[in-house]
């Protein structure tokens, strides 16, 4: 690990994902503004290659506003006719360092790192500095101890 390498955590997270949603940003925007309305913020977004007309939209909130959410999930669903995955209690390890964007291979240190452990990596979000892993409850500490042994 570089002087600069952190390894951050956060428990208690929400994973939502909205499978066969519209495939446009005024739906994501749609959907997003209605979360916002309920004072719910949201952390990890992902959204993977659109299937023409259909996509899908995974994003994270605190275990604490998923009882805030679920009516507005429900509407979706009936509005739209998408199918609405919901699953609590999992981790976010994030894996920061501001030199990041000019360290070729730490993605790859990273990921060798959890593939030893054999993980359920729920979602994974990324930008020039940070690699974020949301795991289950039964992976969290086997994962962030096999990061920290790779990265020290």
């Amino acid at each position: 690990m570089t002087p600069t390498t952190e390894i951050r955590t956060v428990s208690d997270i929400t994973l939502v994902t909205l499978q066969g949603s519209p495939s446009s940003t005024r739906f994501m925007a749609d959907v997003f503004d209605r979360i916002a309305e309920k004072q719910i913020n949201i952390d990890m977004i992902s959204m993977p290659p659109n299937h023409g007309a259909n996509a899908g939209l995974s994003f994270t909130i605190s275990d604490e506003d998923l009882i805030g959410i679920l009516e507005l999930l429900n509407k979706l669903r009936a509005e739209t006719g998408i199918r609405v995955s919901v699953s609590s209690v999992h981790h976010k390890i994030s894996v920061y360092d501001p030199q990041m964007k000019n360290c070729p291979g730490m993605a790859a240190r990273v990921f060798s790192a959890i593939a030893v452990t054999d993980a359920d990596i729920r979602l994974i979000t990324t930008s020039e500095v940070e690699i974020s892993l949301l795991v289950t409850e039964a992976d969290y500490d086997a994962v962030l101890a096999a990061l920290e042994e790779a990265l020290k």
